[in-house]
């Protein structure tokens, strides 16, 4: 566990990757709606209101920039997957997400939030093909855990590496839980790497 996360603070809301500041590295976060995205990143940053969470979904609307330190930055991209958004609205999504991913330079990683409950829905493998047009490495973060079995989360996730491998998608699979608190030590030490260039625990 990296305490850094814990001083994490809000910086600014982008609508564009043109006006997103200027950073020396940052892993974004993505996933559907209802997956438990800014709970996580509440929940790995030791702050319950830095990430909005509702139980509306698609609250993050824009590009929001976290600061964990000096030119080091989480990044919470717009939910996707919510039938209630317009067609145009999910067209601009995309065009924004392709932009801000394949430009964005300083970008190192992209943390894909699942439901482990529902992993690699049609909306996840459009944003995987979004993510292997970038240069950023990929991890699939399995949230909810508590909500089904040791065995079953252990299965999810080695059925989830799989599938991926055999579509030719690089990643690191994990399951997550922010109600109990459990895969903190395993997300940050992915973080550290991307961001701080810390070698992964063997």
């Amino acid at each position: 566990m990296n305490p850094i996360y814990f001083s994490s603070e809000f910086e600014c809301s982008s609508d564009k990757v043109q006006i997103c500041p200027p950073s020396a590295a940052e892993v974004a976060f993505a996933g559907r709606s209802n997956a438990g995205k800014s709970s996580a990143i509440n929940t790995l940053t030791r702050n319950g209101k830095l990430a909005r969470t509702g139980k509306t979904p698609g609250r993050t609307q824009l590009i929001n920039h976290f600061l964990v330190s000096e030119g080091h930055y989480l990044v919470d991209l717009p939910g996707y997957g919510y039938a209630a958004v317009s067609k145009s609205k999910q067209k601009a999504w995309q065009s924004a997400m392709v932009n801000y991913l394949t430009r964005r330079e300083s970008l190192r990683g992209l943390v894909i939030v699942m439901d482990i409950r529902r992993p690699l829905q049609e909306s996840d493998w459009q944003m995987i093909e979004i993510q292997q047009q970038s240069q950023a490495d990929l991890h699939v973060l399995l949230t909810k855990s508590d909500k089904v079995s040791k065995n079953v989360a252990r299965s999810t996730v080695m059925k989830v590496s799989k599938e991926l491998e055999q579509a030719g998608v690089e990643a690191t699979v994990q399951d997550f839980s922010a109600l109990k608190h459990e895969g903190i030590d395993d997300c940050h030490a992915v973080l550290d790497s991307w961001l701080f260039d810390k070698p992964l625990p063997v």
